[in-house]
């Protein structure tokens, strides 16, 4: 599913990943975790083809991200769902036009978009909320929203950048059941996270980077 080898990504003078080379198969449920500035938010957005490496390459479902033109990239990203660590909703649009919206730029039909996107806001428990604006919703609701928009195009790769990092325990267990229960239908599921207590209170895969590099692969 992804295949990245000997990844090596720098800003300036600054080396933010360092040889990382690693394996995430299809219908796995992966933490990446480490302290602040470790490479995580680069490793994902990587994966993402938000940016490109220095050196090495990566294979999403066999595809080199390097090799492909930026059109078949740009499809090849419609398959993955990416949950932003500051949510990145739209203020001016309502919670069901910041879902839909995700549809939209793919050029589906109007009715199919509408249904969808109340399915959707159903299955994170939002369907009453579809009219209201993202600024009246809790931190909790907003990330939800941010969930709904990143799965709505059913992605087999759902990303997350410290999906709880603002979240008080109770939110957070919500939210990580949630992610819970898209994993059970199959979708492979990726989250960058520093926080201890929300590593201890789950049994999957934690890959740990410090400094850039890869400094451990521990299975549940």
């Amino acid at each position: 599913m992804i295949q990245l080898f000997h990844l090596f990504k720098k800003y300036g003078p600054h080396i933010a990943l360092s040889d990382i080379s690693l394996r995430v198969a299809k219908g796995e449920f992966v933490f990446v975790t480490g302290p602040s500035g470790a490479g995580k938010t680069t490793l994902l957005r990587l994966i993402f083809g938000a940016e490109k490496p220095e050196r090495g390459y990566i294979l999403i479902n066999s595809v080199n991200l390097a090799r492909i033109s930026r059109s078949k990239q740009a499809f090849l990203r419609r398959k993955i769902g990416f949950v932003f660590q500051d949510f990145k909703l739209l203020p001016q649009r309502t919670v069901f036009e910041n879902v839909a919206i995700a549809l939209e730029v793919t050029g589906e039909p109007t009715r199919w978009i509408r249904k969808k996107t109340r399915q959707t806001l159903e299955l994170v428990g939002l369907d009453d909320k579809e009219k209201v604006y993202p600024l009246s919703l809790s931190g909790g609701e907003q990330q939800r929203v941010a969930i709904a928009r990143a799965i709505v195009k059913a992605p087999v790769i759902l990303l997350a950048d410290e999906p709880t990092g603002n979240l008080d325990p109770d939110l957070t267990r919500e939210i990580m059941a949630l992610f819970g229960s898209i994993h059970q239908k199959g979708t492979t599921v990726v989250i960058a996270t520093h926080s201890r207590d929300l590593l201890e209170d789950v049994a999957y895969r934690t890959i740990l980077l410090q400094g850039g590099k890869l400094a451990g692969d521990t299975c549940a």
